[in-house]
């Protein structure tokens, strides 16, 4: 990725998500080139790297080591789409520690949108926000029949999976899912949670869960970091 002089947006900027893109692509496993390095293959000056070198600091994707250079610390959670596995084990099979903090558990009157997915005009709303390597990853939000929302809220939602309790509330029935990943722009409020500038675009993904009955179970809308998370799925073409 080559960096376009005569473009309105700062060198920096354009250095630090090619930078971003290499690491995200694999080309970056470690440790990243060193200042000169990237001032030869760029053309750019000392002052441009360093200013793209802190802000992928800031953002916790990279970490300066004094003496040794600077050295990638973020992967980005791979989510295979053929499989229903929760954030925390998707994190877990990355090599990175997963943690959760509860935002919100209450009972809402629902929108037009998500009643009709859910069939319900009321519905217990959780919202977490999720963490991998103690670096904000998404917001999720989750929406059950108040009952079993009232069932799920006796336990300790920062260290549980959401998975494992219905497994163990319904008694480890079978579940399917049906999910749509798409592009949004997020909330002011959300992007500040996630630590990323206002405006963001990030990966939605609206997710509903039913057992193997067809009855609904739980309904999740999720926000994921686009630069931090991204699915993937095996294909095949056979005639």
């Amino acid at each position: 990725m080559s960096l376009n002089y005569t473009n309105s947006i700062p060198l920096h900027n354009q250095l630090r998500e090619a930078i971003k893109k290499k690491i995200f692509d694999g080309k970056y496993t470690k440790k990243i080139p060193s200042e000169r390095e990237l001032m030869d293959e760029y053309y750019v000056s000392r002052s441009t790297v360093r200013q793209s070198i802190n802000q992928l600091v800031n953002e916790g994707i990279l970490e300066k080591r004094p003496g040794k250079g600077t050295f990638v610390v973020l992967r980005p959670v791979n989510d295979w789409l053929g499989n229903l596995s929760s954030t925390n084990e998707i994190i877990e099979r990355m090599g990175m520690i997963p943690d959760t903090k509860l935002l919100k558990a209450e009972i809402i009157v629902l929108d037009d949108f998500t009643k009709e997915i859910t069939g319900l005009s009321k519905a217990y709303h959780f919202k977490r926000l999720k963490y991998a390597n103690n670096i904000p990853l998404g917001i999720e939000r989750h929406y059950y029949p108040i009952e079993l929302g009232r069932n799920l809220s006796k336990y300790d939602l920062n260290t549980e999976a959401f998975y494992d309790l219905l497994e163990r509330e319904l008694g480890g029935k079978t579940f399917e899912a049906e999910q749509i990943i798409k592009s949004v722009k997020i909330s002011k409020e959300d992007a500040a949670l996630l630590n990323i500038p206002n405006n963001s675009h990030v990966l939605n993904a609206n997710r509903v869960i039913t057992d193997i009955n067809g009855k609904f179970v739980e309904f999740e809308n999720a926000y994921y970091r686009s630069d931090m998370y991204s699915f993937k799925i095996k294909l095949s073409r056979k005639q």
